[in-house]
């Protein structure tokens, strides 16, 4: 089974930490696969607009640099540590209202994908790149200060059929409407700082091989999740 985490944040968006150093620490955690999917907030809203200021988020200008940066790093997490690292972004639509804020994570993107599309032209194009697409913390959240990201969830009908998996688990919350409903589950930190490196991790039963872990969460077989405590997924 590979240990994976598909949910991590470093300084290129709200993270406290810088790539290399994220690296290390899932290195020398023992992971076998994460995806680096820093923010692209939608800058049509105040908290976009604050967001883009503040640069908490990756724009399109620096994109290239961006995954150039995760590709060098990749190359060394391999090397060193036998650790697969995937490209990715968070889209980050937030709002005043729950309902009206979506956050989804794209892992292996290859061009830049924009915050302020409609979510049919994101999924689409993601589709075109052959890149995961993942509904994150999709339900109620205990984070006392976070607004909730309800969107997909309240529009699942629509939007399930683009989505290869939902966040059943995110840091230390568990989000059991997604069993009930049956859908194609992972689970991730949302990694910002290294105490987020204890939560909830994803276990895959595939070769470690970017194909093969595709195909294993968007057919979800041989998925499991854990929590990671101490450096020991228990």
């Amino acid at each position: 089974m590979l240990l994976c985490d598909f949910h991590i944040h470093t300084r290129y968006s709200d993270g406290s930490i810088e790539l290399r150093r994220t690296i290390d620490l899932f290195g020398q955690a023992g992971f076998d696969v994460i995806a680096i999917t820093d923010h692209v907030v939608n800058g049509k809203t105040t908290y976009g607009k604050m967001a883009n200021r503040f640069r908490f988020s990756v724009q399109e200008s620096h994109f290239p640099d961006y995954l150039l940066h995760i590709q060098e790093e990749a190359k060394r997490a391999w090397d060193r540590y036998g650790m697969l690292v995937l490209p990715g972004v968070e889209i980050t639509k937030s709002s005043l209202s729950s309902r009206q804020s979506a956050h989804v994570l794209l892992i292996d993107l290859k061009t830049f994908i924009s915050a302020e599309w409609e979510f049919e032209k994101i999924f689409l194009e993601a589709k075109k790149q052959d890149a995961l697409i993942i509904a994150c913390h999709p339900h109620h959240s205990s984070e006392l200060m976070a607004i909730d990201t309800l969107y997909l969830w309240t529009h699942r009908e629509k939007y399930a059929p683009f989505i290869d998996a939902w966040e059943i688990a995110n840091r230390d919350d568990v989000f059991n409407v997604i069993s009930l409903k049956k859908y194609p589950y992972i689970a991730g930190s949302d990694f910002h700082r290294a105490r987020h490196l204890y939560s909830w991790k994803t276990m895959l039963n595939c070769e470690k091989e970017i194909k093969a872990i595709k195909k294993c969460i968007r057919y979800n077989r041989g998925v499991a999740i854990t929590l990671f405590r101490n450096g020991t997924p228990w």
